[in-house]
């Protein structure tokens, strides 16, 4: 019995002891924090193809791309969804992980048919700027994205805790990826010299903006012109300089090395974003931007989103095949390494996660394909026009049919369709028996009817993720490969062809593994990509998956 007694007592001194404070306190575990970077940086190069990572390896330095490539994951196969490639869509896409076809962002610019009016992305009349005399520069902010972007989730996640700040020489490029949310969008007044914003995120630009402006550097830039990194004579991966099929900077008489930049009356600073100097310039802004705002220090995670714009205009200056571009991306390896060198400085090495992506890739120059007796040409747009109206005309009598042509679709005017009584599907079948025959036109599509296209299967795909039903035309123009409507200098983008969507994809640093893959990837892929890194919930319209292979 005693013994019996002694058990009970020892079981009940048992659970006494573990129910009391004291022993509760001794025996928990410790509490831990969930793993996540100190800072996330995205990485958009404006017009970077696929094809510029390794057409100028050798010429690399170890710390730039090549640190990337050698150190990061490196998604080999990674294309756009949608057809229409262009800046403001691109951006928007990385950052929303979504398509045009839910986000809004159809164009640069678009025509709202209820408006009546031509709509450009980031126009936003209720804000004004802020940092500038410059009154129209700033009016602008994200509100014509319909969806939520990685860098408001993170926000959102941490109750508005975390720091997250856009950069950009472009306005579109600075704004679309901090999202609504953002601490901060910064892009560059050209008039002025200026790094500005918008009342939409704050009333004066802080203290580090200021001290930047106050330093004058766009002039410093002007002053020394441009010349080749490394003797000209070594550029052999592009072509000859002073082709006739490449533009020339304002106040050149040939498109040759070296310039001599010089601002234009009322446009003083605008040159410096068709050469290297835009990178040097955007990447001291966005390092100013870390510092400035004590970025990657706090207790949560914070997103520093910055735009390479030059790449873009040089691009379409001179064509991928150019001393200029190349020169442009020896530069740009060299701001990257100055950039990762700094961050290992700030928040510790392997403290931060980086991606690097492009908003679009580049046709060749089509003078040049030609030259190479490659199959390309310029649609002649006056003739596109010409064959419009006097079809039109002739089928349904006279009347403005057409109220918009943009990003090759047409708006078509439905007012005067219902007072004629005319279907769309007449107007369509007017206009497709028009256009068919002009060299270039490869197809001519119903958006309104994309069920009963007779388009192969992957380009119906692609469109379709393009269309907006309130933002998009009721009419697609669809060009063939290496057609543009364009000039005869120069080159462009926004095409469903692989030149334009094939763009690179590496990430680096903090949770992500060495290795690559040539899986399919997609730009929609990257925002819940970041978000599984984060453990936070993907954007509202995303339409990707996570890539498992470039996450530890």
């Amino acid at each position: 019995m005693s013994k019996f007694k002694n058990t009970i007592t020892s079981i009940f001194l048992t659970l006494s002891l573990a129910t009391s404070p004291g022993f509760a306190q001794s025996t928990a575990p410790k509490a831990t924090l969930l793993a996540r970077p100190k800072l996330v940086v995205g990485i958009v190069v404006d017009q970077m193809r696929y094809d510029y990572l390794y057409r100028y390896y050798d010429k690399y330095g170890e710390g730039g791309f090549k640190r990337l490539l050698n150190q990061g994951f490196n998604c080999r196969n990674n294309h756009y969804p949608y057809a229409l490639t262009v800046t403001a869509a691109g951006h928007s896409s990385v950052y929303t992980g979504s398509v045009p076809a839910i986000n809004g962002i159809v164009g640069n610019e678009w025509f709202d048919p209820m408006a009546g009016k031509q709509v450009y992305c980031a126009e936003d009349s209720t804000v004004s700027t802020v940092g500038s005399t410059n009154a129209g520069a700033g009016k602008m902010s994200p509100r014509n994205l319909l969806t939520s972007t990685i860098t408001d989730q993170l926000q959102i996640a941490t109750n508005f805790r975390s720091k997250t700040i856009g950069v950009a020489i472009k306005d579109r490029g600075a704004i679309m990826p901090a999202g609504h949310t953002a601490t901060g969008a910064y892009w560059f007044d050209s008039r002025t010299g200026n790094w500005i914003t918008s009342t939409f995120y704050a009333n004066e630009l802080p203290r580090w903006v200021q001290e930047v402006n106050d330093k004058k550097l766009p002039a410093t830039y002007l002053k020394d012109g441009w010349n080749t990194l490394l003797p000209i004579e070594q550029y052999v991966e592009s072509t000859p300089d002073n082709q006739a099929y490449e533009s020339k900077l304002p106040g050149s008489t040939t498109p040759t090395f070296p310039y001599v930049l010089a601002g234009r009356a009322g446009d003083a600073f605008g040159i410096i974003a068709s050469t290297p100097f835009g990178n040097t310039m955007t990447k001291d802004m966005a390092l100013a931007a870390v510092k400035g705002e004590n970025m990657g220090k706090g207790s949560q995670t914070d997103f520093l989103a910055v735009s390479f714009s030059s790449p873009d205009y040089v691009g379409h200056a001179y064509g991928p095949n150019s001393i200029e571009v190349e020169d442009v991306y020896l530069r740009l390896d060299r701001e990257l390494a100055d950039m990762f060198a700094f961050l290992d400085s700030w928040t510790g090495k392997g403290n931060y996660t980086v991606f690097l992506t492009a908003d679009h890739g580049v046709m060749d120059v089509p003078a040049f394909w030609i030259e190479h007796r490659l199959p390309a040409g310029l649609l002649d747009s006056q003739r596109v026009n010409d064959a419009l109206s006097q079809s039109l005309e002739k089928a349904f009598g006279k009347g403005q049919y057409i109220r918009a042509n943009e990003n090759y679709q047409l708006y078509l005017n439905h007012a005067t369709l219902i007072a004629k009584k005319i279907e769309v599907e007449d107007v369509y079948a007017v206009v497709r028996e028009a256009l068919l025959p002009l060299p270039g036109v490869s197809d001519v599509i119903n958006l309104r009817e994309l069920g009963e296209s007779s388009i192969n299967s992957y380009q119906l795909e692609l469109y379709k993720n393009g269309v907006h039903a309130k933002r998009s035309g009721d009419i697609q123009i669809v060009t063939q490969p290496g057609w543009f409507a364009g000039r005869n200098t120069g080159t462009t983008h926004g095409s469903p062809y692989n030149y334009d969507t094939h763009v690179p994809l590496l990430f680096y640093g903090w949770g992500i593994p060495k290795g690559e893959t040539l899986r399919r990837t997609s730009i929609a892929d990257i925002a819940p990509t970041v978000a599984a890194l984060l453990h936070v919930l993907p954007p509202s319209g995303t339409v990707g998956n996570p890539i498992p292979e470039a996450l530890k």
